[in-house]
């Protein structure tokens, strides 16, 4: 395997996974942000995203030599054969993705990359950001590449070095293949097309997963009305390769850094191309309908009736990240959920193991302690599937809270062991 100098703009969770598990793989790899203290930190091996392995694959990168960080583009792609573009491209007004970041990224970096050097946008781009950064650019020396990632928090380093697919999009198929060298060794399928169709798979991809989720989480409601059980019927459709298990878990809704964003710039792409995209649409809308109806689940476990007053009732809430397995709170649906229960009136203490307590999160307070999080609580609302939730002293909690109601939002706690320690349990698609 060659190995390429490549620079890395960005080191949130793409840019920091992309430099780290690149480095890995034997290139040399610098790394820019333009944030000085982070810089600082990530030299001395300190990374702060909770993120399994990232932390023991900076640390190997430095040690070795491979992997380095400094302080803006500039200074790093001076002698570099690739330029990977990890850049927020948070969503921007009426959903499209918001670009400033990339732009800035290419006007900073145009008169400094070396000639044949290729430039490979990684973020979740709108289709024609290759064609738009090529413009940018001006430099016909300098190819374009739309390389789209397909990391899950909580699981990027594993995705990255275990990929389903490496997708490249490019005009110029020697540039293309340069890219997908660079992945040589991680044996992974590779699709080799054109820049708009790469960038279109990214959003195709993650709106179909959003649609299966929004799916599930009608097909439960409709289960608690005839009353069929959401487990066996997930099992029983997942067993078909056609559909498959993932994905088919009901919960309080979808979120995080990508879902939402992605959605609402694929219906403005749609819109763009006067294309009146209605299943991704009410996909959406099921989506926020679904956070109004755990709300709904919490009123009727609490006050036994169906639109009950949550005035001064006081609410556990365990788990507030928008996944297990990371502390990203971006769009989290338990952070959605919380905030429609404080309007309700409702007031509200949390626990999740990714947070310390004092976390300020405005409607929630924060604690350290489960236990202490249950102490006089009217309920326990589970938010987010931390499976750390399973094992807790479900006996001493019915001690502690004022009423032993439990709202299972994630289908993680067996019924049965959750009653036998004196709960009433309320779930999902189950009667």
């Amino acid at each position: 395997m060659f190995v390429r100098r490549i620079a890395v703009v960005g080191t949130g969770y793409v840019g920091l996974t992309t430099g780290a598990c690149l480095a890995s793989l034997g290139h040399r790899v610098v790394c820019a942000d333009v944030d000085e203290r982070k810089i600082e930190r990530l030299s001395r091996g300190e990374v702060d995203i909770l993120e399994p392995r990232l932390a023991e694959l900076v640390a190997e990168g430095l040690a070795s030599g491979r992997l380095s960080f400094v302080l803006g583009a500039s200074a790093a792609v001076a002698d570099a054969e690739v330029v990977f573009l990890c850049v927020p491209t948070p969503m921007g007004v009426g959903g499209i993705a918001d670009l400033a970041a990339v732009e800035s990224v290419v006007d900073e970096t145009r008169d400094l990359l070396p000639s044949g050097c290729v430039i490979v946008n990684k973020s979740t781009v709108p289709v024609g950001t290759a064609v738009r950064t090529a413009e940018l650019l001006r430099r016909d020396d300098v190819a374009v590449v739309s390389n789209p990632e397909f990391l899950r928090e909580g699981s990027a380093v594993h995705d990255f070095l275990n990929p389903d697919r490496i997708v490249v999009g490019c005009d110029q198929q020697d540039a293309a293949e340069r890219v997908a060298a660079l992945y040589a060794r991680l044996g992974a399928p590779t699709v080799l097309t054109d820049a708009a169709s790469a960038e279109m798979v990214k959003y195709a991809a993650n709106c179909f997963l959003a649609m299966k989720l929004s799916y599930v989480n009608a097909v439960a409601e409709l289960c608690e009305r005839l009353g069929a059980n959401i487990t066996d019927v997930t099992e029983g459709m997942g067993y078909d390769k056609r559909i498959g298990q993932a994905f088919l878990n009901p919960g309080p809704g979808w979120g995080g850094s990508c879902l939402p964003k992605d959605t609402h710039a694929m219906l403005q792409v749609a819109d763009a191309a006067d294309f009146e995209f209605r299943l991704l649409r009410a996909t959406i809308d099921t989506n926020e309908r679904q956070r109004q109806r755990m709300v709904e689940k919490v009123r009727l476990a609490v006050t036994g009736k169906r639109g009950g007053s949550l005035s001064h009732v006081r609410l556990g809430l365990l788990g507030l990240t928008f996944k297990a397995g990371t502390d990203d709170l971006r769009d989290s649906p338990s952070l959605a959920v919380a905030a429609m229960l404080k309007q309700a009136g409702a007031e509200l203490v949390g626990y999740d193991p990714a947070l310390s307590g004092g976390t300020d999160l405005g409607s929630v307070s924060v604690v350290d302690d489960p236990y202490q999080m249950a102490k006089d609580v009217d309920a326990l609302i589970v938010l987010t599937e931390w499976p750390d939730f399973r094992s807790l002293d479900w006996p001493r909690l019915a001690e502690t809270v004022r009423q032993p109601v439990v709202v299972d939002t994630r289908n993680i706690l067996d019924p049965d062991v959750i009653r036998r320690a004196g709960f009433t349990c309320t779930s999902l698609g189950r009667r």
